[in-house]
């Protein structure tokens, strides 16, 4: 793996589990849980330059990475409702470089989004402890991917998302000696 390829995915891609214990299951569940508070940790005495520092050359900004993690995890949160709700219905991708590009990831502070990433987390933690293996069982299709995902397999994705979003400003941190 070349340099930009470990700056692009410092815990590699994401592979998909072949199966998901319910002991795995806790464990992503606490992941999700813990989430903000790290986040918030990692992030707590940087300045406004810090938050405009690229993670990466061509990469997005710490403030856009925030953002990003907050509209990501928002639309994830829609996308369990609504696999729980519906039968496997099919969900609204959207082009995520395109909304870190827009005004409320670029300039404003990350404050409302840290508010949205805690919140959104608070609920999602007891909407997963409140699911049955036979709801963990349900699915949503998504067009672009054109497969189907099972909510089960969608929340390790998003446990590595955490910690993928996570590694590229902890190691930007230790790059820049913050």
């Amino acid at each position: 793996m070349n340099i930009l390829e470990k700056k692009k995915f410092p815990i590699g891609q994401f592979e998909q589990p072949e199966n998901i214990s319910d002991i795995e299951l806790d464990y992503y569940i606490k992941v999700i849980k813990d989430f903000p508070g790290r986040l918030k940790n990692l992030i707590e005495n940087f300045t406004e330059d810090q938050f405009n520092t690229q993670y990466r050359e061509e990469g997005w900004t710490v403030r856009q990475l925030i953002n990003h993690i907050a509209d990501s995890h928002m639309n994830s949160f829609i996308r369990f409702k609504l696999a729980i709700t519906e039968n496997n219905p099919v969900i609204k991708p959207y082009d995520e470089a395109k909304w870190a590009e827009l005004q409320d990831s670029l300039t404003i502070s990350i404050k409302p989004a840290m508010r949205i990433i805690k919140g959104t987390h608070q609920r999602w933690v007891v909407l997963l402890k409140s699911l049955t293996n036979k709801q963990f069982a349900r699915t949503f299709h998504h067009p672009e991917h054109h497969k189907d995902y099972d909510l089960r397999g969608y929340l390790a994705f998003y446990v590595w998302h955490c910690n993928h979003h996570f590694s590229h400003i902890e190691n930007l941190k230790k790059e820049r000696g913050w």
